[in-house]
């Protein structure tokens, strides 16, 4: 067992959701009102808080992960496996009065998949609880958050992150229309081409065409750097300063799922480390690829090494 990180402040906080995860094979996704047949089921731990926290520590960040888990078997499974990694457990809480966060997750033999989540115990992470927590997010160089925990925590840990002058990092998802854009400084916003359309009110293709319009939004929105991740196609980085575009590395998927968040957490620790934008995109792209080539959401996530590995190849080729 790697031994457990006892830093009394992390590079890296991540507030957000640790889920069990189940996962049905099938030759395709289901129509609405179909029923298919599944090749193989498989159980994991998961959920995007933890994903991003443990493809960031990955990266060689020191990380802490504020969230809640069930006083369950799935969740004291969960914190041994956390453990097991290296990972410190002081900043997830136990909730006695709720399940383990758990995601029901459908995945086709090209790699694409569909997901429900079930929060559980993550919809009892409070304001207070990350108010517990503000000396870590105060100290941290960068705070990573998403949309799996409840608003008012994010919130929190965003005001404290603004408060101290912390790199604040936001992946808006599942549901970027609930977010009150323009209430916190948010110094990155990771979102994809869904999930952009929804904050930029125009589609990905649509942003050379229109750089008035997302410049626009990205002043009211109080977002510095919007990155777009489109699978295969190039990384849309938007800034007031112009429109950058990095292409990822070609793979062939065998699983898709959490590569957004190896990019997430990757993104994050090159952040916390002083990379500028277009160096920690260009190796969220390698992470984020590498992770496609290997099912589960954390088995799949690569090391420093893997991914530095890939950035140099990259560079030469």
């Amino acid at each position: 067992m790697p031994p457990i990180r006892n830093e009394i402040f992390s590079s890296v906080v991540v507030v957000g959701s640790l889920n069990v995860d189940l996962l049905a094979s099938v030759s395709r996704l289901p129509a609405r009102g179909e029923t298919v047949r599944s090749t193989g089921l498989i159980r994991r731990f998961g959920g995007k808080g933890a994903n991003q926290a443990l493809a960031a520590a990955r990266q060689g960040a020191p990380v802490r992960l504020i969230g809640c888990i069930g006083a369950d078997a799935e969740g004291m499974a969960y914190s041994e496996y956390w453990k097991s990694h290296g990972q410190s457990i002081q900043g997830i809480r136990v909730q006695r009065d709720q399940p383990t966060g758990m995601a029901l997750i459908t995945v086709e033999d090209g790699g694409e998949n569909q997901i429900v989540v079930a929060p559980g115990a993550n919809g009892s992470l409070s304001a207070a609880m990350v108010r517990v927590e503000a000396p870590q997010i105060s100290a941290a160089a960068v705070l990573l958050a998403q949309l799996e925990v409840p608003l008012p925590a994010v919130l929190e840990a965003m005001r404290c992150a603004n408060s101290a002058g912390a790199i604040t990092v936001f992946n808006p998802s599942p549901s970027p229309e609930l977010f009150p854009w323009g209430v916190r400084k948010l110094d990155v916003v990771i979102a994809n081409e869904h999930e952009a359309r929804k904050i930029l009110g125009i589609s990905a293709g649509q942003v050379k065409r229109r750089p008035d319009h997302w410049r626009g939004r990205l002043a009211s929105h109080r977002i510095d750097s919007l990155v777009i991740t489109r699978g295969a196609s190039p990384t849309l980085v938007l800034r007031a300063a112009g429109l950058m575009e990095v292409p990822p590395p070609a793979v062939k998927p065998v699983d898709t799922v959490g590569a957004g968040d190896a990019f997430a957490g990757t993104l994050a620790a090159r952040l916390a480390e002083g990379d500028d934008i277009a160096a920690a995109v260009r190796a969220a792209n390698c992470a984020g690829a590498l992770s496609t080539l290997k099912r589960g959401a954390q088995e799949s996530i690569p090391t420093r090494a893997r991914t530095d590995a890939w950035l140099s190849r990259s560079s030469t080729s």
